[in-house]
């Protein structure tokens, strides 16, 4: 009987404890293993971070470097004339390369006129669209063929544009003139006004594109209860989605008006390029871009350098203009 409980004590009593030692030490030694596999994660994750962080870094830093880079080829091309004639490109009224004579504020109007006239005439139309795509046709056939054509008029080059316009709002424009010929408008057909039209249609897509994205993004909270106060869809539009979304409308805006200021050939075939300050907006005029297009190619080393010192202004329009918006959308952001 002894003999008996003593065996049981030997496969009860010492050999459990012994079983659950080992699965203790198993256990230990998984758990260790487990912790060297975490900090192997760990530490490839920290290696990843700052691989990421190195290389957003990087391209932050390669970006200002490039356009600093770009300011001082600029400065340094047209340091020429600006040695030759100061910085009175800025206010000379006379255009007269070959007398010497380099007056780029008709050219400055020009563009300022033509990139402000197109946004305002594309504005209504942006709007439209991309209420339509992003709260009565968010999808659909309707939707399809829209933001369809849409992409297309993005993808048309430039040269289209401004053949188009040479072919179909030129004349146009001249029958208005015609109208106007008593208040001594004379009748060209090439004006402020045609390049603005071309301008206006190519800057289309930029905005109604960001502004469809924005609206799309309204929470379905806030518009139901606009409805349920019992608004209407036109008032939900007007009181709900429009000021929610009205940041982002106006950052496409502001992209739409930089894609404005730098377009060339189509506003070259349509705006006329008198170097004079357009009288008004049916007048012939010229901008920064459209006279270096035209100009360039057959300039004398001195003309070169006020060309570029135009393309140097026109840069640093761009960038007060952007910094400008930017700083507008951040005074304006929904917190």
């Amino acid at each position: 009987m002894n003999n008996y409980s003593n065996k049981e004590k030997v496969k009860g009593g010492r050999a459990k404890p012994g079983f659950s030692a080992q699965k203790k030490e198993v256990g230990n030694r998984e758990a260790y293993q487990a912790l060297d596999f975490s900090a192997d994660k760990k530490n490839l994750r920290k290696v990843g971070n700052s691989i990421f962080s190195g290389a957003v870094g990087f391209s932050v830093l390669f970006i200002s470097v490039l356009i600093l880079l770009m300011l001082f080829s600029l400065f340094m091309t047209s340091f020429p004339a600006i040695k030759a004639s100061g910085f009175s490109i800025l206010t000379g009224m006379e255009w007269h390369p070959e007398s010497g004579k380099f007056g780029g504020w008709p050219f400055i109007v020009g563009t300022l006129m033509t990139s402000a006239l197109a946004l305002l005439i594309s504005l209504p139309f942006s709007l439209a669209i991309s209420l339509a795509l992003g709260e009565y046709y968010k999808t659909g056939i309707i939707s399809t063929i829209i933001s369809s054509s849409i992409q297309l008029l993005a993808g048309i080059p430039s040269i289209i544009y401004g053949t188009w316009g040479l072919f179909v709002i030129v004349p146009i424009v001249q029958k208005i003139q015609m109208g106007m010929a008593d208040k001594g408008i004379i009748p060209f057909g090439l004006s402020i006004i045609t390049a603005s039209v071309v301008l206006a249609i190519m800057i289309i897509p930029y905005s109604a594109s960001l502004a469809r994205d924005v609206i799309l993004q309204v929470p379905q909270d806030l518009k139901e209860a606009g409805y349920s106060l019992g608004g209407t869809r036109f008032a939900v539009i007007r009181r709900v989605i429009l000021p929610y979304s009205m940041t982002g409308i106006f950052a496409g805006e502001v992209l739409a008006f930089g894609r404005a200021l730098g377009e060339t050939m189509a506003v070259a075939m349509v705006v006329g390029n008198l170097r004079k300050v357009p009288a008004n907006i049916f007048s012939p005029g010229a901008t920064i871009a459209s006279v270096i297009a035209s100009e360039y190619n057959e300039a004398s080393p001195l003309h070169a350098a006020a060309l570029t010192e135009l393309g140097l202004i026109l840069f640093l329009i761009t960038i007060i203009f952007s910094f400008a918006g930017r700083y507008i959308i951040n005074k304006r952001s929904i917190k």
